[in-house]
């Protein structure tokens, strides 16, 4: 198999089956948290639930408070520093958005591309910040399980070849892009069945837990 061969693998078969996996996988995963159901609550409503999750969720989304961000300053700031740089390497690059385009049907502007690999280049520095405060920090080394380390390689690997594809490093562009591609396809196959789905259940806990303060008539 040549490079060619290989990218058109990666980008029909290979591709297929991973987008098949991942769609089947969240359904699973959501089909298992709403089917769970809830008890209703009988009592009288003190407040909005529907404004309370609202709230909820954009608060716990920022630091808890002063005391918070001198406890945890480095997870914090390397947090935001690996999610933002993910968001605009994946949503604001050119060749991003005109996938996306080819799926939905339209698509947005787009950052010039020095900038996308600026800030590809500073999420990967803050990925390995944090591999390396999880292998030194005696309490997190001892929490943490294989999966842990799977989920940071899976997150780890699409934006590394995709800054190597960038840059036309080490290999020719076709087996470049068919890696980067392939690493895309392997975060998707793992994204429902890992932690990686936190991505969307996050969301879902807060708001639910924000309702239900929200419904009682007190801050979550």
């Amino acid at each position: 198999m040549n490079g060619a061969e290989f990218l058109l693998w990666t980008r029909g078969t290979a591709f297929d089956i991973a987008f098949a996996v991942f769609v089947f996988g969240l359904i699973l995963r959501f089909l298992e948290i709403f089917l769970l159901g809830r008890k209703p609550d009988l009592s009288a409503p003190r407040g909005s639930a529907m404004l309370g999750g609202v709230r909820t969720v954009f608060r716990r989304s920022l630091p808890a408070d002063g005391n918070s961000f001198r406890r945890s300053s480095f997870t914090i700031v390397a947090g935001y520093v690996f999610h933002f740089g993910l968001l605009v390497s994946l949503l604001l690059l050119a060749p991003h958005i005109e996938l996306f385009k080819s799926i939905l049907g339209f698509g947005w502007f787009a950052l010039p591309s020095p900038i996308v690999d600026f800030f590809t280049a500073m999420s990967l520095i803050a990925l390995i910040a944090v591999l390396l405060h999880r292998i030194t920090h005696p309490v997190l080394k001892f929490l943490s399980t294989p999966e842990d380390y799977l989920v940071w390689f899976v997150t780890f690997l699409p934006l590394l070849t995709g800054y190597m594809t960038f840059h036309h490093l080490f290999l020719p562009y076709p087996w470049l892009l068919g890696i980067h591609i392939l690493s895309v396809e392997l975060l998707l196959l793992l994204f429902p069945f890992t932690k990686l789905m936190h991505t969307f259940t996050l969301f879902i806990a807060r708001w639910y837990n924000g309702a239900i303060a929200g419904r009682k008539g007190v801050e979550s």
